[in-house]
């Protein structure tokens, strides 16, 4: 692939950031936002494995027993227990889950605004702290891939954004319901007519990143990706000139 000047990724795997064949987990996390999601995913996960295995033990002891202990059938005992217990795993669960919320809900000092706008089917990108910094961002067909490039995955334009800055996106619609998504930033965003919704991401690291739109939108749904390169704010400023000279 051939690199564009204000392009910093040197060609090597560990630049890019998708989905692979056959791949059984998240992507790695290249925002604070989704480590806080792989952790709470770990958290929960444990917390279900704890209760299948002694759910499971519990129904193997009882089936395999030649006796039935007559507290197992009317025990206030065990009545609580069995009411107390699984409260308390709600709240184990619900606390941590109330703030990854929040942290997605909460919107502050963004240092840059990006407005997507959904399309059937492509996406309109809008640099709001520019004038007329404004692009359509279209899939490449499989005949203009360069080698090196993602089947489906690559646009005619990437949305460049300076790493470790906070950015705000809001994402909207002109037609249908679309869906806004980066699975390695943790962002899931809808698309709505009529409605502007907004969230928050910051970009740990340089490199880029691959999404598709996550609502199914018609026809050509699958043929709306998304790249997201995450550059330093040096290399995301001679982008952003070059780009307001050819617009």
């Amino acid at each position: 692939m051939k690199l564009c000047p204000w392009q910093t990724c040197e060609l090597n795997l560990a630049c890019y950031q998708m989905a692979h064949p056959s791949q059984i987990g998240f992507q790695d996390a290249a925002s604070p936002l989704m480590e806080e999601l792989l952790h709470f995913h770990d958290h929960a996960l444990m917390i279900v494995l704890l209760i299948s295995t002694m759910v499971l033990y519990t129904i193997a002891a009882m089936v395999t027993a030649k006796f039935t202990d007559k507290l197992v059938l009317d025990s206030q005992e065990i009545e609580v227990i069995w009411t107390v217990l699984p409260a308390v795993v709600l709240i184990l669960i619900a606390l941590p889950s109330l703030r990854l919320l929040y942290m997605m809900d909460e919107v502050s000092a963004p240092q840059m605004t990006v407005k997507a706008v959904g399309h059937q089917w492509y996406w309109t990108y809008e640099y709001t702290d520019y004038e007329d910094l404004e692009f359509d961002a279209y899939m490449l067909p499989t005949s203009d891939l360069a080698p090196g490039q993602f089947r489906l995955l690559e646009a005619d334009h990437r949305v460049v954004v300076p790493s470790t800055s906070p950015i705000r996106m809001l994402v909207t619609s002109e037609d249908v319901l679309h869906s806004w998504a980066l699975p390695a930033l943790g962002v899931k965003v809808d698309a709505i007519p009529g409605r502007l919704n907004q969230t928050t991401f910051i970009v740990d690291r340089p490199g880029v990143f691959y999404g598709q739109c996550s609502e199914i939108c018609g026809a050509n749904h699958s043929f709306m990706p998304i790249v997201v390169e995450s550059t330093s704010l040096e290399s995301f400023e001679n982008w952003s000139t070059v780009m307001l000279e050819d617009l």
